[in-house]
């Protein structure tokens, strides 16, 4: 019952059945060693991670506490039937109470006797004790009724504080454990744990990807929703990537494996989960730091009780069970729970709690453009070549000297010189300088092809900006110290943009913010669109971040970007919301939120559901130390019974959960309805 206040050095088993060093209760993550199982599975499923067959532990734990539960209860109900039908069956009333009460005592008792074995004194022997207490006054049934209540509470408990376990349990189901592998042209099933990078498998409609992967053969159509949350499924082709738990639809493929196990993109989502549940808000912490205070106070308190009340056990009894703070143990981890697992079923992975809680303190966004608001597709809308370069040289040149980058400037040249089948020059001593543009020598001849700020300091003299150039971004090619052209690209901004903008407003986000390294002509055009507060163009990433502190100085800010480019800035906000984060190791690693959607609404999203959480946690810590104070008043009072205080135990637990419930559906909304881009 005392599973989420164990302090960071204590790790007894509670009388929920769980184990500390693993659960999520604690703060100690799972050892990362080779082949060590770092999660639970469902009883005979075979792990894809590691091979290993889980035995259900977890399960048979819950069932053996609800055999316990229903015999001693047959036993105690028996007691209360031979009293009132057969008056004269005394003793078998007695003895059937008595093993009643030892049967649904016993595994309350055990876990408190495995506490003070090792040295710690937690709420489960406040429990115990007032179940000795009552058994050694001769009061059985009282016993077996505190105990049946009690013991019904630590069920419910264990069925709702595994979150993690259960969550796990769900992604694993996801991955298959076989995979149909193709070695030497010759077809073969083998385990998914023994498939290696590079390998060919092949996935046929109706199954699940055991691996993360790329198409070499074959079209589809595959569902996400496991990791994106996006309930619409993407159609995919030849050198599309595929990710390990999604879902193939319609057609056969055959992909090349590109990560294995924990690597991939749902053993991140796994782990993800594990940190985030496995994480503790500061409410907890506060209680975990004074938990072991509690019980001592507690039990000075019911000798005081049974000093001045002349020995009455019933009301020191009534006083122990009513003190057990299971209520608000609980009050906010499973509000923590629920919110995590709607987090993750709308693709928004936490990797701490407390950045969730956090979320509902943003007062300040700053989002980059390019990726975040826009689609992060440049195309390229206009090529100029200057005096004597003809336009197929001009994209021929950045086209050949952008083929070893990944930016999206590089990848549209890249793009539009293969539609013109243009073929890629020989090129050497490829450098890029990050944020300004790449150098390389192309055909024997010296280039650099950038923005105009980083030729200027080169000295080369960029010509003034017109009215033609507006509203694009303009990418300078140099060649043996000559400016040779200018390629014009444009970038489309997300139909969802503005909607999010003005939903993050009546959220009450009162500053909105936008950086980016475009112009500046770009930049207000996008900010004109969306309605941004502020915006800051031309900015080199070390901008970026200075941009950011400076919004940090006045409230707490989110930064929002793509992960990859914007790594440093996400690091610099008080929170990195990193989108559109499948299959990038990067994204994940880099912020404090990552959203596998580039989804924009999932923002506002987030923040509605950080606030709902927030309030949740707190309608729950109120009601459960009313119950627990009030409970205790009652019984110094003698307004309660022991029995009466097991009920309201059970109540306020009951209470807790379902109100902490409220938040699992949370955005079901948006997974529902397709983005807009995708009408």
């Amino acid at each position: 019952m005392a599973e989420h206040i164990m302090t960071n050095n204590a790790q007894p088993s509670c009388a929920c059945g769980h184990d500390h060093d693993h659960e999520h209760g604690c703060d100690q993550k799972p050892a990362q060693k080779p082949h060590k199982h770092e999660h639970k599975h469902a009883k005979g499923f075979t792990c894809p991670t590691c091979g290993e067959v889980s035995d259900g532990t977890g399960h048979d734990r819950s069932m053996g506490r609800l055999s316990f539960a229903l015999l001693g209860g047959c036993f105690t109900l028996n007691s209360f039937l031979l009293d009132k039908f057969l008056p004269n069956y005394e003793l078998a009333s007695e003895y059937s109470a008595l093993a009643g009460a030892v049967i649904l005592a016993m595994p309350i008792i055990w876990t408190a006797i495995k506490d003070l074995w090792k040295g710690k004194v937690y709420m489960n022997e406040l429990v115990a004790l007032a179940i000795l207490a009552a058994i050694a006054g001769g009061d059985f049934q009282t016993a077996g009724l505190i105990a049946f209540f009690l013991l019904l509470t630590i069920i419910i408990e264990t069925r709702t504080a595994s979150g993690a376990q259960r969550s796990i349990e769900e992604l694993i189901k996801l991955t298959p454990s076989t995979a149909h592998v193709v070695r030497g042209g010759v077809e073969s099933d083998i385990e998914a744990t023994d498939l290696l990078v590079g390998d060919i498998v092949r996935v046929r409609a109706g199954d699940n990807f055991p691996v993360d992967g790329t198409i070499i053969k074959g079209e589809s159509t595959v569902n996400q929703a496991s990791i994106t949350g996006e309930s619409v499924p993407v159609d995919k082709a030849v050198g599309e990537d595929v990710y390990a738990g999604t879902q193939n639809l319609t057609g056969g493929v055959e992909i090349r494996v590109t990560k294995v196990g924990e690597d991939t993109t749902l053993g991140k989502v796994k782990e993800m989960i594990l940190a985030a549940e496995g994480s503790k808000t500061p409410i907890v912490r506060i209680i975990d730091r004074y938990a072991s205070y509690y019980t001592p106070a507690v039990l000075m308190l019911a000798a005081v009780t049974w000093w001045f009340s002349h020995g009455n056990m019933s009301q020191v009894i009534t006083l122990m069970v009513i003190a057990c703070p299971c209520a608000v143990v609980l009050a906010t981890p499973t509000a923590v729970v629920a919110a995590v697992a709607a987090a993750a079923r709308l693709g928004i992975l936490i990797k701490n709690v407390a950045h969730l809680e956090l979320a509902s303190k943003i007062r300040t966004f700053v989002f980059d453009k390019t990726g975040t608001l826009t689609n992060g597709l440049l195309s390229v809308v206009r090529l100029n070549p200057f005096e004597g370069t003809e336009p197929a040289e001009l994209l021929s040149v950045a086209a050949s000297a952008e083929q070893y980058s990944n930016h999206p400037t590089g990848k549209a040249m890249q793009r539009l010189a293969a539609e013109a089948e243009l073929n890629m020059l020989e090129t050497a001593d490829f450098e890029e300088i990050h944020g300004k543009g790449v150098s390389a020598t192309v055909a024997g001849r010296k280039c650099q092809i950038g923005r105009a700020s980083w030729l200027e300091t080169l000295g080369f003299a960029i010509p003034a900006e017109t009215e033609e150039t507006a509203n694009m971004s303009i990418v300078y090619v140099a060649c043996e110290g000559k400016l040779i052209g200018w390629i014009g690209l444009r970038d489309k901004l997300r139909d969802e943009a503005p909607q999010m903008i003005a939903n993050l407003r009546e959220l009450g986000i009162r500053h909105c913010a936008m950086v980016t390294g475009d112009r500046e002509s770009v930049a207000e055009a996008v900010a004109a669109q969306i309605h941004i507060d502020e915006y800051r163009s031309e900015c080199l990433p070390e901008g970026k971040v200075e941009f950011v502190k400076n919004a940090s100085k006045n409230s707490i800010v989110a930064v929002v970007g793509d992960g990859v480019n914007d790594a440093p800035a996400l690091a610099a906000g008080d929170l990195g919301i990193a989108m559109g984060a499948i299959g990038s190791d990067v994204a994940i690693n880099s912020a404090s939120i990552a959203l596998m959607t580039n989804d924009l609404r999932r923002i506002p999203a987030l923040v509605s559901l950080s606030r709902k959480m927030c309030v949740i946690m707190n309608q729950n810590v109120f009601v459960g130390f009313l119950f627990v104070v009030g409970g205790m008043i009652m019984a110094l009072l003698g307004l309660l019974t022991p029995v009466a205080a097991a009920v309201l135990h059970t109540l306020s637990t009951i209470l807790i959960i379902f109100n902490s419930a409220r938040l699992v559906r949370s955005g079901e909304e948006i997974t529902l309805d397709r983005s807009p881009e995708q009408l």
